[in-house]
């Protein structure tokens, strides 16, 4: 590695940023230096290395194809500096980050911390409640919970459960629900971000969503939830996350037929980094407790 003390490590970074991001002002962003700055210091580096790896154009700087061989290269490096860096921080076995989606860390997850607490008083959880997808290899995320199919790019994701999918609504409204036809008399909640239809419940039932009528939407899950607790509707929800709701009365499943979305609950970490004592811990707590709420709640 000795060809590495001729040329400066920030102007690397600073061609690996230009090359993967497409501008000298979205890599000055990233890196918080002026686009100026970035410019001369890839002109520097492509002197260093005695050959130019980008065109320059009007519309800014392209990459040659030889540029683009070196980024792959590039980038590559980068991302293995960037774990090394996140994994000499990480010190503590004690402590562990989980990255979940906001409504199951609101419906399911943050009400059975306690049992975790009670039996590893010595483990600290912090929970990073987001929708965004967060890269375990190169963030203080030591474990992620994740909706999908599992197919993640350069991570290790381990199955939870498939989700499944029924209407549910308040207790007094079921009463008016005999038969699928009944749910074209009441209103339909929907969920703004939901990824499939009714249809998934409706066929197999021999109809499909042109039955149902109008009735509130919301921008989360959670929401949609509440609102049919409340009796604004009916719902048709994840089977994890209403199993609570249903055991204590709050909801009810009118209907029977419970069908997969195609989508599952995932465990996601690393590729690279091995699972500290503490995420080995809560992986296993978690899976014990997906057997009993899902048991509690008639769904296995």
């Amino acid at each position: 590695m000795k060809n590495l003390n001729r040329i400066n490590l920030g102007g690397l970074r600073a061609i690996e940023a230009v090359g993967r991001l497409g501008s000298l002002r979205a890599a000055a962003e990233e890196l918080g230096v002026t686009a100026g700055a970035v410019s001369q210091q890839v002109q520097k580096t492509e002197q260093q290395l005695g050959r130019g790896l980008f065109e320059r154009l009007p519309k800014g700087l392209v990459l040659t194809p030889h540029g683009e061989d070196v980024l792959r290269h590039l980038t590559a490096g980068m991302t293995e500096l960037a774990a090394a860096v996140t994994l000499a921080g990480r010190t503590r076995e004690d402590s562990l980050t989980v990255s979940v989606a906001p409504v199951f860390a609101a419906k399911w997850l943050v009400w059975r911390l306690k049992d975790f607490y009670r039996n590893h008083p010595d483990i600290r959880v912090r929970i990073d409640s987001t929708v965004s997808l967060v890269d375990p290899n190169l963030s203080d995320v030591d474990l992620c919970i994740r909706v999908g199919k599992g197919d993640w790019p350069d991570v290790r994701a381990e199955k939870l459960i498939d989700q499944r999918v029924f209407p549910v609504c308040s207790p007094a409204l079921a009463k008016e629900i005999k038969c699928p036809e009944d749910l074209a008399r009441h209103p339909i909640i929907r969920d703004a971000g939901q990824v499939y239809s009714w249809n998934i419940w409706l066929k197999p039932n021999g109809h499909n969503e042109s039955m149902l009528g109008d009735g509130p939407t919301f921008s989360d899950g959670s929401l949609c939830l509440d609102a049919a607790v409340a009796g604004q509707g009916v719902f048709l929800a994840w089977e994890s996350l209403a199993t609570d709701s249903l055991a204590m009365g709050r909801l009810a499943a009118p209907l029977p037929g419970r069908y997969p979305t195609g989508l599952s609950y995932w465990l996601v970490t690393g590729r690279h980094r091995r699972p500290s004592r503490g995420v080995r811990r809560f992986v296993a707590w978690l899976r014990a407790q997906l057997d009993l709420s899902l048991e509690s709640g008639g769904i296995r």
